[in-house]
């Protein structure tokens, strides 16, 4: 019996662990908590750090080298992947994996920041109100994910209470763009918002310092030149603050005057 009572006071204490709750000196549990970005929910610890969550055995390199073995990589195969894929924590709480939504060759890749509620939902990137505006802006200098752009994020699951994705499910996550940019071989890639900024500028400044120039992303391939880079503010952010206005349609400008200059022709409006 006492051994009982012993593994079960065990796994109450690794189970608390894990949801970041500790005891304190007298015995009062206490949840350490982080406040969501957009939805202001307070969310457990351990889901931005989670220094105590389980070790998942399939990363997202182990699954790209599993499709790679039997045949070569399409991007149908590679979003049939993602939509199962389990290397890290987001797979216990989505509804639908995001893998992307657009035109194979695009013009231009715009990565965003992670799904939302409705994207969750359908499991199609960007199609809530930050969506809609997406759609706006691009087709104000005359593209869309319909003939000429492919849209995806940085992580391909939602975060709960839509917090920010941590680095370690960025990092999880992020072999998967990396083999989406290698398969689209896109002309110039936009991000939308800072995550996306940061990692893909590798920067750890803010989109006001990260915005406004371009940069270059590299493939890492043989024989493949680097790809433009341009940074933007995301969608929502643009939302809520009606003075992203104004800088937002800068950088679209940029975007613009760069395809233009590199004799691309896509039907500007």
């Amino acid at each position: 019996m006492q051994e009982m009572d012993k593994a079960l006071t065990d796994f109450i204490r690794i189970s608390a662990a894990y949801l970041g709750i500790a005891e304190d000196a007298e015995g009062v549990t206490a949840v350490e908590s982080v406040t969501g970005t957009e939805s202001g929910t307070d969310l457990p610890l351990a889901y931005v750090i989670a220094e105590d969550a389980e070790v998942y055995a399939d990363t997202a390199e182990s699954v790209i080298t599993a499709i790679s073995a039997n045949s070569a990589i399409t991007l149908s195969s590679l979003s049939s992947a993602i939509s199962t894929c389990r290397a890290c924590r987001l797979c216990e709480t989505r509804t639908l994996a995001v893998p992307g939504d657009g035109v194979e060759n695009p013009l231009v890749m715009v990565v965003g920041e992670g799904p939302g509620a409705d994207e969750d939902r359908t499991g199609r990137p960007f199609v809530g109100r930050a969506g809609q505006l997406l759609d706006k802006m691009l087709a104000s200098i005359g593209l869309s994910r319909e003939k000429n752009c492919f849209i995806a994020n940085m992580v391909k699951c939602r975060p709960p209470g839509n917090r920010n994705p941590s680095q370690d499910e960025i990092e999880a996550c992020f072999p998967y763009l990396q083999k989406q940019i290698e398969l689209l071989k896109p002309k110039i890639i936009l991000c939308a918002g800072k995550i996306s900024a940061q990692r893909l500028f590798d920067s750890s400044l803010g989109m006001s310092a990260i915005r406004g120039n371009f940069s270059e992303y590299d493939t890492g391939i043989d024989g493949t030149s680097p790809i433009p880079l341009l940074a933007t503010y995301h969608p929502s952010a643009v939302l809520r603050d009606e003075s992203l206005k104004r800088p937002a349609w800068e950088d679209l400008k940029m975007l613009r005057s760069k395809l233009e200059e590199m004799g691309l022709n896509f039907g500007l409006l």
